[in-house]
């Protein structure tokens, strides 16, 4: 028998915000029902409110879509809150690479799960050019901006 090639592995990672979350979980979806094994991340912080809203099956995943966190780097807050947009901004910029690299390379090592094939991250979350590279894999910037404000 031949081997069977593994599916394309992509890694989602948003910035931490609704705006930003659901157009990239809308992504990782169309990837999924494309063939694509889906690893899509969020920070500790969001991962705890989506179990506290939606429950704990919410998360679970499927074999070949799973949910994966990082820690953002900011204290612990109100657990009901909404974190501050400019000390997220300068958080994840200054303390994700090093979670993400490392996440990367568990996923890589992990049995049963195709290697990483790419990583489509929200273009605030720039670290995640970084260690794409690091793994050797290639890396898309995802903007949820309109192409109008985008220009703008």
């Amino acid at each position: 028998m031949g081997s069977e090639t593994p599916k394309p592995h992509v890694v989602c990672v948003p910035f931490p915000a609704q705006g930003h979350v659901s157009p990239l979980m809308q992504l990782s979806k169309l990837l999924h029902c494309r063939g694509f094994h889906v690893t899509f991340v969020n920070t500790e912080f969001n991962h705890r409110r989506l179990i506290r809203s939606r429950g704990p099956e919410s998360v679970k995943g499927l074999t070949d879509f799973r949910f994966e966190t990082i820690p953002d780097g900011l204290p612990p807050s109100d657990r009901d809150a909404t974190q501050e947009v400019p000390p997220l901004c300068d958080s994840t910029r200054k303390n994700c690479l090093v979670p993400f690299v490392e996440l990367l390379h568990r996923l890589n090592s992990t049995p049963g799960v195709p290697p990483v094939t790419c990583v489509v991250s929200d273009g605030v979350m720039s670290f995640a050019i970084e260690a794409a590279k690091e793994v050797g894999v290639p890396e898309v910037q995802f903007w949820t901006a309109s192409a109008c404000s985008f220009i703008g």
